[in-house]
């Protein structure tokens, strides 16, 4: 029986995700599941006298087609052989919201850490922390390597 039969990556383009990638693309294939690599696009918000055209201002088509294509690349590259099967999503959406989103239809999360510590997790804060703090499945975060 596995538990975990829809895997949602939260995916920044940064090593550590790719690791956490690497991590859930062995739970899937043990378990026959699928995953759900998501990358979140923050929206622009140009700084305008009018609120309303801040509010409607979305990134180019061209930015979301060239992030799925760097991601879709990423997945072929760190997921290979017998692959489990994989939706690539980019949406544009605050990383936690887009992921909360996500995962409605997840039975996991699977997410690096970005490993900062002290001031500047103090001052910048943790998506991760905070998709723990308020995710509705388990989550499973993958620290980076010390070295």
């Amino acid at each position: 029986m596995n538990l975990f039969r829809r895997i949602l990556v939260p995916h920044d383009f940064s090593r550590h995700a790719t690791r956490a990638l690497e991590y859930a693309a062995g739970l899937a294939k043990a378990g026959g599941g699928r995953l759900i690599v998501l990358h979140a696009i923050p929206p622009f918000q140009p700084i305008t006298a009018h609120m309303i055209a801040a509010r409607t201002y979305l990134p180019e088509g061209e930015e979301v087609r060239a992030a799925r294509g760097r991601l879709e690349g990423l997945v072929a590259r760190t997921v290979r052989g017998a692959r489990p099967r994989v939706e690539v999503r980019v949406v544009i959406d605050d990383p936690l919201q887009a992921i909360d989103e996500a995962s409605r239809g997840a039975d996991l999360i699977v997410m690096s850490t970005a490993g900062r510590t002290g001031l500047a997790r103090l001052l910048i804060g943790s998506i991760a922390e905070k998709v723990v703090r308020h995710a509705r499945v388990p989550v499973l975060t993958i620290r980076p390597r010390t070295r």
